[in-house]
């Protein structure tokens, strides 16, 4: 039996895969690698000494995931695949909405072929309506999302609330992320974006290592303690772990549940330069630009569910976040092959 994991071999999905190979799980990866590289797979391998089967497969091509399906006794699925840039969707929403939802619902119609129907699906704290509120964002919290990117996750999760809905046999955990970042503390797979970093921490790693000369922290006129933005920064190590324990959640019981993310913490962009100062040594020059459309003050979230239902909790800080990720830029220099 084999766990499936669509966009496997990218940011998250690499991390994934080598906590899911060591908590001793068969898994076999779908990735098109057209943000990722199988590099980083081979890593994970490196790392564990143990095998992963990759299938490089456009998850719009329903024959391909079919023969996957047919090559291996799939137990559970893990959906992370799918466009992710903010910024991007809103350029070109259509294919936005093109790809991340009927990649799903293919997904969705093969799982149900095969009698499959145990899934974890990455959702995104971007589902939320924006609050000016100075408190954390539970479940609870009504949704609407200000952009394409977040659109789509909202409405997968409508879909598939629809999809349970007509066969409760369905186990389905929707995982609302919220900001991701650092890298495993080998220094072998982590974060490497195209281009200008639209994130927050490698664009720090970027100017640390000297390839961009200056970090641009968009507004220091909010209604915070330092008058940056706060966000919530959860380690992608401990975002990995959390797909594990909603993976022996959809395994053991039937329904539909959504599930925050993140530490319960928010961090100022000042405090992330900060600590990332103090853990590296290094100086990162900034300047202050104006605010970005559609940027709010603070977003941090209530993790009470993940801890009480699933068994789950963050447990790297901001320190730790910032050396794997300053550690991972260290190890890999020229690593624009790799994610």
């Amino acid at each position: 039996m084999a766990i499936l994991v669509t966009g496997g071999a990218g940011y998250i999905g690499s991390h994934l895969c080598l906590e899911l190979l060591n908590a001793g799980y068969e898994v076999v990866v779908v990735d098109n690698n057209s943000t990722s590289s199988s590099d980083a797979l081979k890593r994970v391998q490196e790392i564990t000494r143990k095998s992963v089967t990759v299938y490089t497969v456009d998850l719009g091509k329903k024959e391909d995931l079919l023969d996957v399906f047919s090559n291996h006794t799939i137990s559970s699925v893990i959906h992370l695949a799918g466009y992710k840039s903010v910024s991007e969707s809103s350029s070109i929403p259509l294919t936005y909405y093109a790809n991340n939802i009927m990649s799903t619902l293919i997904l969705c119609e093969v799982m149900q072929m095969f009698n499959v129907k145990s899934l974890v699906f990455s959702s995104s704290a971007t589902v939320y309506a924006p609050t000016e509120k100075n408190e954390p964002i539970s479940e609870s919290h009504p949704l609407g999302a200000i952009n394409p990117y977040g659109h789509t996750k909202q409405v997968i999760e409508e879909i598939l609330r629809y999809l349970f809905y007509s066969d409760p046999s369905w186990s389905i955990c929707m995982l609302r992320y919220f900001n991701p970042v650092g890298a495993h503390d080998s220094g072998q797979i982590g974060e490497n974006p195209k281009g200008i970093p639209n994130n927050l921490v490698p664009y720090i790693t970027n100017v640390a290592a000297g390839l961009l000369p200056a970090l641009s922290i968009y507004g220091n006129d909010y209604p915070t303690r330092d008058g940056t933005g706060i966000r919530d920064y959860i380690h992608v190590v401990d975002l990995a772990q959390g797909h594990i324990s909603a993976l022996k959640k959809v395994e053991t019981t039937t329904g539909i549940n959504a599930y925050n993310l993140g530490t319960g913490k928010g961090y100022s962009v000042l405090e992330m330069v900060r600590s990332f100062q103090n853990v590296s040594g290094r100086e990162i020059p900034y300047i202050i630009a104006p605010r970005r459309k559609g940027d709010i003050a603070v977003s941090f979230a209530d993790v009470t569910k993940a801890k009480e239902e699933l068994g789950w909790e963050a447990k790297r800080g901001i320190d730790a976040m910032c050396m794997d990720a300053w550690r991972w830029q260290r190890a890999n220099p020229s690593n624009s092959a790799l994610v």
